[in-house]
């Protein structure tokens, strides 16, 4: 039987990137896709979202934009790289596209999809957890349906990426992905959810550089490999890292990660909103603690080949 997966992410060039790389494993079964109006614009990330379905011959996975908003907006700076990738000409050849925007909101077909669920599904999330937090609250019985969250959040023994002189008052303890709604969270960490974080701490080790984007480019005969270099080359002027990307490759390879046990709480309030801090009898979680690289980088750059 193939794995069941419902995607949550929100609409950053690597949360796409992330959605191409799900599409491309056989053993998984994407039960569809939310957008979370985080990292994004939301009318252009559900517009690309869709248009990469259907690039990817997946227009039969459903797309839901979510209604949630957090607490702390992600910068403009950011977001509006959403805009960019909806425009770009590989995903634009087409005059209509054919995968399905449900009527219902992204928090409402999460629940709906685990109250459906014959097995238990595991749920990736490469953004904020606002919409699993409002889930559990509206709908407690899910829990039980949710085999595991993977998560691509958090901050456990390095800086957090708020910087200061975005984000005044702030202590640069925080990741974006925690620190949009630190409450959310909070609320997930009361849960029983066996949780594996893929946290900044591994993140910081797998850089996007100008040597692999250009073996993208080498690859330009496949759409996904010339999508996918696209989206890397918009952001390559920055320091950039495969996030959203390292977190879901977990699920094509686990073996390719030693995870590792943590106790910890969520500072949910003040200058630390969104740390996810480290502390003895604190709530257990799972971190990808490291990875193979000489799998990872030649991992995606196969599966993106087609």
């Amino acid at each position: 039987m193939k794995q069941q997966v419902l995607l949550d992410h929100d609409g950053a060039v690597d949360d796409f990137l992330a959605t191409m790389l799900l599409m491309t494993m056989e053993h998984i079964e994407p039960l569809g896709v939310i957008v979370t109006p985080a990292d994004c614009y939301i009318q252009p990330a559900v517009s690309a979202t869709r248009k990469i379905l259907d690039l990817m011959g997946k227009s039969h996975i459903p797309v839901a934009e979510s209604t949630i908003r957090g607490i702390n907006a992600f910068p403009n700076l950011y977001r509006r790289d959403s805009f960019v990738i909806d425009n770009f000409p590989i995903l634009n050849q087409r005059d209509n596209y054919s995968t399905p925007l449900l009527r219902e909101s992204g928090q409402d077909f999460m629940i709906r999809v685990l109250q459906e669920a014959s097995t238990p599904v595991t749920l990736l999330i490469t953004g904020p957890l606002t919409n699993l937090a409002y889930a559990l609250d509206k709908a407690p019985e899910i829990e039980s349906k949710i085999q595991r969250l993977i998560w691509m959040g958090g901050a456990l023994n390095v800086p957090g990426n708020v910087e200061k002189n975005w984000e005044p008052g702030q202590d640069g303890s925080a990741e974006w992905n925690a620190y949009w709604d630190a409450l959310a969270v909070a609320r997930v960490w009361q849960s029983s959810l066996e949780i594996i974080m893929c946290s900044l701490d591994i993140t910081n080790n797998v850089p996007v550089n100008p040597e692999f984007v250009q073996k993208l480019g080498k690859q330009r005969q496949y759409d996904i490999s010339d999508l996918a270099g696209q989206c890397y080359a918009l952001v390559i002027p920055q320091d950039y890292y495969a996030w959203d990307v390292l977190a879901t490759s977990y699920l094509g390879h686990p073996p390719a990660f030693q995870l590792r046990s943590w106790e910890t709480e969520i500072i949910a309030t003040g200058k630390s909103q969104g740390r996810t801090k480290v502390v003895s009898g604190g709530r257990q979680i799972w971190a990808m603690d490291t990875v193979d690289k000489d799998w990872f980088y030649p991992y995606i750059l196969q599966q993106w080949r087609r």
